[in-house]
Parts: C-alpha cells; structure tokens; sequence
C-alpha cells in the first residue's frame, strides 16, 4: 500500500499550529523560557523576537520560529507550557 503525503492545505495548517506554538513560547517569560529544553537556534530566534519592535520584522521572525518548530518534536513544548500554566 502507498502511503499519500498530506495535502497542501493540512501541511499549512500543520505549520501555522507550530508557529502558534511558537508565538505562545514568545508570551512565557524569560526563565521559565530558559527552563525549557530547546534547540540553541529556536531559543536564539525567540529571544531575538522580544527585542524587536518593528511589526514587520516581527512577522518575519515569528515566521522564522515556525520554520524551526518544524524541526523540533513539539509534544515536550506542548506539555512544558501546560505545565507553566498550571
């Protein structure tokens, strides 16, 4: 049997789910942040996103933390943010 790749429409929706994911990091603050095990990279670029101010960069950065969330298992995110808002 072959297996059919998602469709256009669900891997976009699949990763505007991780860009969300990644805008919530971007509201937790900064040593809750640090406690959360993640890629070097994906730290660096949202704490890059909190000292930029423009709207457009800003858009374009979130937009760059969606790309690398796609490189990441977001399940221990996922279950990392529940924890810190328990």
């Amino acid at each position: 049997m072959t297996e059919t790749k998602p469709s256009k429409s669900a891997r976009k929706r699949e990763y505007l789910a991780l860009q969300k994911l990644g805008e919530e990091l971007l509201a937790v603050n900064e040593p809750d942040l640090l406690g959360i095990e993640l890629e070097d990279e994906l730290l660096e670029a949202l704490l890059e996103a909190r000292r930029i101010k423009s709207h457009g960069a800003l858009r374009r950065q979130k937009q760059y933390i969606g790309k690398l969330m796609r490189q990441v298992d977001p399940e221990p995110i996922r279950a990392a943010l529940a924890r810190l808002r328990r």
